[in-house]
């Protein structure tokens, strides 16, 4: 078909240049039709002064390449050089006039009422039949009828953008009926010939212009209102794509494959943390850190998180050798101007560590390393005797030993009125840092938080895996409810606590509001364009062992002091004696060689008196 070739460049550049004299002769007409002052205009120079507006013009567009642009594809980058250049060359011709009037012929060669008029009309002309062919050349191409509706939420920059991306690529057959903004001075405006209407409307748009598709463009929306338009669009079966940050568009233009559908991640997501910059850059900035676990989701992001506040050296401990091999490639790739170096080590060697310890010595440390799936170890308490308590004892006493300044350690809300092994090794672990803190000139700090989204085995990447499957989605309780956080908030989270903490403290994280998984299971579903029950089933499988229906993130005979960070707080907990601790633990490291998990178990259950099992068969001990 005849649209699908393109004109020579050429012979644009002779259209522009016809299109500017009969431009100029327009603007003759206009200005001299009805005044009787074209009777003393020079006719004889007339055809000189054409030539003169005319070469100048075909000069500046030769020059400035205005003619090269795919004329169906303008933008307003295209625009934006038409008018320069048309700005540029009607100043030249007024400095042509002075120089005529001044030193060659003594008056303007041509009227400056005609630059004027000549200047807009040429513009007018030019950008209004580019962007005509724009719109026929689109309209044959993708006729109306056949494109889907789409609404854009947000009314700024960015929805205007998203507008002309989707405008512009002709394998997109979508069509922009309405945008969508909360600022009641862009209400009721017309933005490229689209109306602005109240999110109040939204629901109603959708049914009336048979809506398939919205799309979130505001660069910085609340959690709350993205779940809100969510919502409405689940709710009639509306899909819901979302624009990434402006960092994030290649070489600063947004493309359609950038424009993603919205995650549950981002459903979840709660209002960004303000993070005490100067406090934490005091603590960390020219400092030696060492992270174990680095390799592990928490371990790997606070990585990152510590590499802004410019340390001295950052070492990445893990004995997982791809991940951490992963971890090495990504430092090296994206933070050029950090010093670190990976370590492979396991905190379970008590003399490797302590190489490790003696060679890098470390001021700051991060004990992320943990072994976390509840079932696993309920299955092998001795593995979670060796490494959760058993590691976490060794990076402590070294950290105590070569006098590091700060030990953060990574603790869980499954510590809090254990139910099963997992959460009693993380309590006993807690245990240990408090009361060797107390005798150590290190600051011994706990920072402890529920679930991350999208960590390694968690069950948001799970439940994709299975949609993907076709199903079925497995939930083991329908009124089971989990609290969920960011990997970048804990870690943040994890930071700052670190910063302001003096020693001994145990920081529990405001988790916002539990989630029913069979809730995040069902939204999942449907942001994935499917239905529950006819295209995928929710199957509940049981409790596993030593699974809460609900996590905590205090006990029942602890509470909370405030700190000056309204989601950090600090958990008030029994204290109890270094020696004894001592004693216990060493007794359930012993344990290990002899692999009896009910005396393992039972021993436990003897320091931490409020582990009580459940749906396990550890009950009999309690």
């Amino acid at each position: 078909m005849f649209w699908q070739y393109n004109l020579p460049r050429w012979s644009i550049l002779f259209i522009d240049t016809f299109v500017c004299a009969f431009a100029l002769s327009l603007a003759f007409f206009i200005r001299f039709y009805f005044d009787s002052i074209m009777s003393v205009i020079d006719k004889e120079n007339l055809p000189f002064d054409f030539l003169i507006v005319l070469s100048i013009r075909f000069i500046s567009f030769f020059i400035s390449k205005t003619y090269k642009g795919v004329v169906r594809y303008t933008s307003t980058r295209d625009t934006t050089r038409i008018f320069l250049v048309i700005l540029a060359g009607s100043s030249l011709l007024f400095i042509l006039n002075i120089i005529s009037l001044n030193f060659v012929l003594g008056y303007y060669f041509i009227p400056n009422s005609i630059i004027i008029i000549d200047g807009l009309v040429t513009l007018f002309i030019m950008i209004s039949s580019r962007l005509a062919v724009k719109a026929l050349y689109f309209e044959i191409k993708n006729p109306t009828k056949e494109k889907m509706h789409v609404i854009i939420y947000g009314a700024g920059e960015a929805g205007i953008i998203t507008k002309r991306t989707l405008d512009r690529d002709a394998a997109i057959k979508y069509k922009v009926v309405a945008f969508i903004d909360d600022d009641e001075e862009k209400l009721g405006r017309s933005l490229e010939g689209i109306f602005v209407y109240p999110q109040s409307k939204l629901a109603e748009l959708i049914k009336e212009n048979e809506i398939e598709l919205v799309i979130i463009s505001i660069q910085k929306i609340s959690p709350k209102k993205k779940n809100e338009i969510t919502d409405i669009c689940l709710d009639n079966n509306i899909r819901v794509l979302t624009v990434p940050p402006v960092t994030s568009w290649i070489n600063g233009e947004l493309s359609f494959n950038q424009i993603k559908s919205i995650r549950i991640e981002d459903l979840l997501e709660r209002d960004p943390i303000k993070l005490d910059d100067d406090l934490i850059n005091l603590q960390l900035k020219n400092k030696i850190i060492l992270i174990t676990g680095a390799a592990g989701s928490i371990g790997s992001e606070l990585a990152r998180q510590c590499a802004n506040y410019s340390p001295k050296k950052i070492y990445l401990l893990d004995q997982a050798e791809s991940p951490l091999h992963e971890l090495d490639l990504e430092f090296a790739e994206k933070f050029k101007n950090t010093s670190f170096e990976v370590v492979m080590a396991d905190v379970r060697n008590t003399e490797r560590m302590r190489h490790v310890f003696n060679s890098f010595k470390p001021q700051i440390v991060f004990h992320a390393a943990a072994y976390k799936h509840v079932p696993m170890m309920e299955n092998n308490p001795s593995e979670s005797i060796y490494t959760n308590i058993l590691g976490t004892k060794n990076t402590a006493d070294l950290a105590n030993e070569f006098a590091v300044e700060r030990f953060v350690f990574v603790s869980t809300d499954k510590a809090v009125n254990p139910t099963n092994v997992m959460g009693a090794s993380k309590r006993i672990s807690e245990i240990y840092i408090q009361s060797l803190g107390k005798k150590s000139k290190t600051k011994f700090i706990t920072t402890r938080f529920g679930n991350v989204l999208g960590s390694n085995g968690s069950v948001i990447p799970r439940f994709k895996k299975q949609i993907e499957a076709g199903g079925p989605i497995t939930i083991t309780h329908p009124d089971i409810t989990r609290y969920f956080m960011t990997i970048p908030e804990a870690s943040q989270l994890v930071l700052e606590a670190g910063s302001i903490g003096k020693g001994g403290e145990i920081f529990v994280f405001n988790m916002g509001n539990s989630v029913k998984i069979v809730d995040l299971a069902r939204k999942m579903i449907l942001l994935s364009g499917l239905k529950e029950n006819r295209d995928i089933k929710i199957v509940y499988t049981g409790l596993r062992p030593g699974e809460k229906l609900f996590e905590e993130l205090l006990a029942d005979n602890e509470n909370t002091l405030p700190t000056h960070h309204n989601q950090i707080l600090i958990g008030k907990v029994r204290e109890y004696d270094y020696e004894e601790v001592k004693v216990i633990i060493e007794e359930l490291i012993k344990l290990f060689n002899t692999q009896n998990n009910e005396l393992i178990v039972q021993r436990m259950k003897d320091l931490v008196p409020e582990f009580k099992s459940n749906n396990s068969i550890f009950q009999k001990l309690d």
